[in-house]
């Protein structure tokens, strides 16, 4: 009961914090509108820095195809590098995703509960007919972000598999061995990176129409 009890404070305190955060910035003159504009374009940077990323580890594994002898720490350095790298770029992804629900949640609440504040009815359809609109184009945008999302598992899995099978198997058959995973892992990561760049143009789509609403 205290485990559970500190996970509904601290929940709690979280959006407490968010609602402060958004009231305090509304103050100075920053809406959550421009919020959300702001978080979707860190978020298609984060996953362009991904796609380049997992570009760069793909690259240093196909090196290991011209391995014809020389230091395999250093290999494996350069490898574990470019996991690392890949890793902490796919974590730069889902907390920009995150951040967005965040502000999306806030944003659409706030429009929901202010259509019962208009006193003219056409102005209030008209509202009403945008919100709808803009709740549509937003999920599909999320929904593009979280199946790229998902792809970048299965590579960073490979990418980890073959950098523990280096570390543990310093030697230059197990560079043959890793060489037989080249083709799984590039398909893995062109499939990611074709889902990024849906969702990069689902974002540019979706901030489109949240500027001209």
């Amino acid at each position: 009961m205290p485990y559970l009890l500190a996970i509904i404070l601290s929940t709690t305190l979280l959006s407490g914090c968010q609602s402060a955060y958004y009231s305090a910035m509304e103050q100075v003159g920053v809406h959550k509108r421009e919020i959300m504009v702001d978080r979707v374009e860190d978020a298609t940077e984060a996953q362009q820095d991904a796609q380049a990323q997992f570009t760069s580890a793909l690259d240093a594994l196909k090196a290991l195809d011209q391995f014809d002898g020389g230091e395999l720490e250093a290999t494996y350095n350069r490898i574990n590098d470019q996991y690392e790298a890949s890793a902490d770029a796919a974590e730069k992804v889902s907390e920009r995703i995150a951040a967005i629900e965040d502000v999306a949640d806030a944003l659409f609440d706030e429009w929901q509960d202010e259509l019962a504040l208009y006193t003219s009815t056409n102005l209030k359809r008209d509202s009403e007919k945008k919100l709808k609109a803009t709740q549509a184009s937003y999920q599909k945008m999320l929904t593009a972000m979280h199946r790229a999302e998902k792809k970048m598992t299965p590579v960073l899995n490979t990418l980890r598999d073959n950098t523990l099978y280096l570390k543990h198997n310093l030697n230059a058959a197990a560079i043959g061995s890793l060489q037989g995973e080249f083709t799984s892992l590039q398909n893995d990561i062109q499939r990611a990176i074709i889902d990024m760049q849906t969702a990069i143009d689902e974002s540019e789509r979706f901030i489109a129409r949240l500027k001209n609403t």
